[in-house]
């Protein structure tokens, strides 16, 4: 039987905000059982934004949360850590609207859920089990869900850069697989984009100890920890979009050259159409037997 996990102990880190520039103290607070992943603005009276998709309200280079005109920004690499190591409840306290992109990958957050630990709690998980497919496409652009017994992934992009060009990433995610093939990926810009990014107040806390920066003729601050480490950021944002689902998918989702918009779409009209997915419980809990967290940390050093 799965129940619900939360983290045994608070843990925390701080840096700077990669659009806002500025500078966020974040701290993880075990939740209880159906807590769901919340966010604490302690700035402001510990004013609460739950992690899910009726509170979005930029998907623009990084997605933001919003309720009853509080923000909250660049949500989705600490998501997408959460989600794939199954810590279903969490209070994410941070004291700024940004939250902190430290190496620009989710790496850091694996690390500190290590630290954290995992305790299993008194209730039983529940999972969204997608039974129909709902897929659509906007231009090029294409995002598509359908049913699966678990958690998978492929996610294909193609920048017309030297050292980038198509890379496809399919894979399932579970705790373990994302410590490993995903959650090492870092965010990445290009140098010919950076002053009109500037100009609209975006990537303000960039810089080449946060993002991988290329220019027109190859990367700036390499070496790249993997060769489709591009490719395997974006799987990474992909997770941390579907995590604004609010409960673990049981699922196979195909997102061709997508962004935040269509993930954060997909997760709209999946949840608003009752025919695609039932709400179940799933046979046993294969958690157990997978390595810790810090097992699977281990195993991308």
């Amino acid at each position: 039987m799965p129940y619900q996990l939360t983290i045994q102990r608070p843990v925390e880190t701080h840096g700077v905000g990669l659009h806002t520039a500025v500078r966020c103290h974040l701290r993880l607070v075990p939740a209880p059982a159906d807590t769901g992943i919340v966010f604490r603005r302690v700035d402001l009276d510990n004013f609460e934004i739950e992690a899910h998709v009726r509170n979005v309200a930029r998907v623009s280079y990084a997605t933001s949360l919003m309720k009853q005109g509080v923000l909250l920004s660049t949500v989705e690499h600490l998501l997408a850590a959460l989600y794939s190591c199954g810590v279903d409840n969490v209070y994410v306290e941070l004291d700024a609207l940004e939250l902190p992109i430290l190496d620009g990958s989710s790496k850091p957050f694996i690390e500190l859920l290590a630290q954290a630990g995992i305790r299993k709690l008194r209730r039983q998980r529940r999972y969204i089990h997608v039974i129909k497919p709902l897929e659509f496409s906007d231009g090029d652009r294409r995002i598509g869900i359908y049913p699966a017994d678990e958690f998978r992934v492929h996610c294909f992009v193609d920048y017309k850069h030297p050292n980038v060009g198509p890379q496809e990433v399919e894979m399932t995610v579970d705790r373990q697989s994302f410590s490993r093939e995903l959650a090492p990926a870092r965010t990445f810009g290009f140098m010919k984009d950076f002053v009109g990014l500037q100009a609209m107040g975006l990537i303000r806390g960039g810089s080449v100890e946060n993002a991988i920066v290329l220019d027109d003729e190859g990367i700036l601050n390499g070496p790249l920890r993997f060769a489709d480490e591009f490719g395997r950021h974006k799987a990474l944002d992909l997770i941390g979009d579907l995590a604004l689902v609010g409960r673990p998918l049981k699922a196979r989702i195909v997102a061709h050259k997508a962004g935040h918009a269509l993930h954060t779409q997909l997760v709209t009209r999946l949840l608003a159409d009752h025919t695609l997915w039932t709400e179940t419980t799933a046979p046993h809990d294969s958690s157990d037997s997978r390595p810790s967290i810090t097992d699977s940390l281990s195993a991308t050093s």
